[in-house]
């Protein structure tokens, strides 16, 4: 569902029954005459609509983490807000950017429609910047040549299955956070499917490797054995960037999770 295209449609709608109103039908009626329902919904509605459809394009946008892929960062059930202009600033429904401001960093978690369906939305963490060599071998990442620090800290527990999963602290760039690594699972990347520049990427039984093209990104989950990322779909393009992740406000599952991001 475009949620987008319809609250856009519904500003252009309610909108016009405010202006049809405004400059026209209410100088046809008498001073004490009552106003007719469609001035009633339509002039109530309008700037309500107006202002979740501006806030939620230029500002803010809540989403909800439907899945395990960002285990221990972010947990199934965590309501999360996104910075939609860090990145620049875009039409609503249309996506072009008509404002250039930041770029995606190294370690930024960030919302993006999915790329082989565009109608999804995901999040995943920035591994690779355009221009990166990334190489991920036997659970280890490395960039540009560089491996990439893992600290080995206290072991993840599953509450639900009662599971525990090593955990590690990896450093990208100035950021710091959590990733899970099964030392049981393989390293390889079980089924493969020809993508845009899939070229750019060599796979074998250690793992993969990839050059980020121009203007793309590699994205992987900070659970990294248990993630669909661009190990397995490829590289996400600019114009498929929603926007920063950067707050947890609910989770009716686990209240102390709100205001947590690590």
């Amino acid at each position: 569902m475009n949620f987008a295209l319809i609250l856009f449609l519904l500003v252009m709608a309610t909108g016009v029954l405010w202006a049809i109103d405004y400059f026209w039908a209410r100088k046809k009626r008498a001073v004490d005459a009552k106003d007719p329902w469609w001035v009633e919904y339509g002039g109530s509605f309008f700037p309500v609509i107006l202002g979740v459809f501006l806030l939620r394009s230029f500002l803010v946008e809540p989403f909800k983490i439907p899945s395990g892929s960002m285990i221990p960062t972010l947990l199934v059930g965590d309501f999360i807000l996104v910075n939609k202009f860090t990145y620049g600033i875009r039409v609503p429904v249309i996506n072009k950017k008509i404002v250039e401001l930041n770029s995606p960093q190294r370690g930024d978690v960030v919302v993006f429609r999915y790329p082989p369906d565009p109608t999804l939305d995901y999040i995943k963490r920035v591994v690779g910047v355009p221009g990166d060599k990334i190489v991920y071998r036997n659970k280890k990442l490395t960039i540009n040549g560089q491996e990439v620090p893992q600290t080995k800290t206290e072991d993840y527990l599953d509450k639900e299955r009662l599971f525990y999963t090593p955990r590690f602290v990896e450093k990208l760039g100035a950021v710091e956070h959590n990733i899970l690594i099964d030392a049981e699972a393989p390293s390889y990347v079980r089924t493969l499917a020809r993508y845009p520049y899939s070229e750019k990427c060599h796979y074998n039984s250690d793992g993969i490797s990839c050059e980020v093209p121009l203007g793309h990104y590699f994205m992987m989950g900070d659970n990294r054995d248990n993630s669909q990322d661009s190990r397995f779909w490829g590289f996400v393009p600019d114009e498929n960037l929603v926007g920063k992740a950067f707050f947890v406000w609910f989770n009716f599952s686990d209240l102390n999770r709100i205001g947590s991001f690590r």
